[in-house]
């Protein structure tokens, strides 16, 4: 047997034929490199006390992040990535609603595992700037590098409002990235399109809470300070913040969803065209994996 001939056995055995299961996979994979870049970015601030990062270059690694998740899940699972997003494509009727519990649930699995990646990855960091005291508040506080925590000036109704603002604005700006019948956007580049998105909205609306927009990249991340060490303060700070970010991008994803339906894409004149998902490359029907 030559040594092409045992690639291909071996792949051949591993390959997975559920096109669930690869959608699934693909999925964890692209919210894994998303969640460990983006809140790599974070300990690195954190941790050198600023030197080594800021406010920019962390909305920054989050943004290119969002840019390589796409590229790597885009074709296989759409790269949804958010719990928000697939709410909105279930809404649209572009993505079955019995599996918007199955996608929400890998989301929020792969960003637990990319915090404990990120734990592992910075730990002698963590405890040569905290001395051993993981805190969620204060001075030497660490939680935010993983989950997102309102300003001490900010209300939950002003920070609830935050989300839903900077989801909607999300979901707009996507929905027209991804509109064939819109402006439009060179094949392959979506993905770009949609990073330079987040930035801009980071950019402009981060400093209340930091702009999560996304309920599987707050809870997961949270769930993994809780038992790592960081207890229970992770969801009573900011007078119990934690459902914000998990219910806020929701209401803020139907309302960008329905905002742009009613003032856009209703009104396209009569064209076959249909709004796509984040896959950017041409497919043959034996190659989908689109639900």
């Amino acid at each position: 047997m030559t040594y092409s001939q045992l690639l291909a056995k071996v792949r051949s055995c591993l390959q997975i034929h559920s096109p669930l299961a690869r959608q699934c996979m693909a999925e964890f994979l692209a919210v894994f490199v998303l969640m460990v870049i983006t809140q790599a970015a974070v300990a690195q601030t954190v941790t050198s006390q600023e030197t080594k990062g800021n406010f920019f270059t962390n909305f920054l690694a989050g943004s290119l992040a969002v840019v390589v998740a796409i590229y790597v899940g885009g074709n296989v699972s759409g790269a949804h990535l958010n719990p928000a997003f697939s709410l909105a494509k279930c809404l649209l009727g572009h993505f079955p609603w019995a599996l918007l519990p199955v996608y929400s649930l890998v989301q929020l699995l792969s960003a637990f595992c990319a915090s404990g990646t990120v734990f592992i990855l910075y730990y002698d960091a963590l405890q040569n700037y905290t001395g051993g005291n993981l805190t969620v508040m204060g001075p030497k506080e660490t939680a935010s590098i993983f989950a997102t925590y309102p300003a001490p000036y900010l209300s939950l109704t002003n920070g609830f409002l935050d989300q839903v603002v900077g989801t909607g604005f999300l979901m707009v700006g996507i929905l027209a990235i991804v509109d064939k019948r819109n402006q439009g956007v060179p094949a392959g580049l979506e993905p770009v399109a949609v990073g330079l998105l987040i930035l801009a909205i980071e950019l402009s609306m981060g400093v209340n809470c930091g702009c999560p927009l996304n309920p599987a990249r707050d809870l997961g991340p949270r769930l993994f300070t809780y038992v790592a060490g960081w207890g229970p303060e992770v969801f009573s700070a900011g007078n119990g913040w934690w459902w914000v970010p998990v219910v806020a991008p929701l209401v803020g994803a139907v309302l960008g969803t329905v905002i742009y339906q009613l003032l856009v894409a209703l009104h396209h004149p009569e064209d076959p065209a249909p709004i796509q998902d984040l896959e950017f490359v041409q497919r043959t029907d034996s190659d989908s994996t689109h639900l």
